[in-house]
């Protein structure tokens, strides 16, 4: 009896010495597979946060893309303001034979006329320095807003996107009643996209199409707001 008592503490503290190691071998095995889960769940996690990203990146780049492209069609239409075969030209620009303009100078028209060929010829810093000239000699001329408005388109072709703001914003506020103002505007637009101001563009373009609806200018400028909603 007393050698089956001692068999039988034996297996008990040998019970006792197997469950105290199990118990941490299970729970570790249980820690064990939550920590996976986790770290599975996680990476699931990143992975759906990589490819939002990466719609992301190519939507922007969409969007980046196509506002570039208009930048260059705008910057085109731009230049081609005031050539023959300008889309967006006047179909009444003052010419030498223009007697409407009430010019009387043959200096005075002649001095206008050239700088305006400077300017069809794109080439812009002559023309800048022939229109500012002129609008020095003759600051109360017939031709002054016009010759107001090419001075700030030729700082356009120049890339003085600072400058030709400033001499438009002059020439809007001064002759407010010059056909060409919304062009002016628009131009002033392209300034402010050219210098990264979407929101200065948009306000300009959203102008242009209020108080200026039914011209080229307008529907120009409906296109391109478009693009900065």
């Amino acid at each position: 009896m007393r050698s089956f008592a001692l068999v039988a503490r034996s297996l008990s503290a040998t019970a006792v010495v197997l469950g105290a190691v199990c118990l941490p071998v299970v729970a570790h095995a249980f820690a064990d597979d939550d920590a996976r889960k986790a770290i599975l769940e996680l990476r699931q996690q990143i992975q759906a946060m990589t490819d939002a990203n990466q719609r992301a990146r190519l939507q922007l780049a969409d969007q980046v893309d196509t506002l570039q492209q208009e930048v260059i069609s705008l910057r085109a239409q731009i230049e081609q303001m005031g050539r023959p075969s300008g889309s967006t030209g006047p179909a009444t620009e003052p010419t030498a034979n223009s007697q409407a303009a009430g010019v009387q100078d043959p200096a005075e028209q002649s001095a206008y006329d050239g700088a305006i060929d400077l300017f069809r010829k794109a080439q812009y810093k002559d023309s800048a320095e022939s229109l500012a000239a002129f609008l020095a000699l003759f600051p109360e001329s017939a031709l002054a807003p016009s010759a107001s408005f090419y001075l700030g388109s030729s700082r356009y072709g120049m890339k003085d996107y600072k400058g030709a703001i400033d001499q438009l914003t002059t020439t809007v506020q001064k002759y407010p009643s010059l056909p060409r103002v919304p062009d002016a505007l628009l131009v002033i637009a392209g300034c402010q996209i050219e210098l990264n101001n979407r929101a200065a563009a948009k306000a300009t373009f959203q102008k242009i199409v209020k108080e200026y609806k039914g011209t080229p200018a307008a529907e120009t400028a409906a296109k391109r707001l478009q693009l900065l909603q």
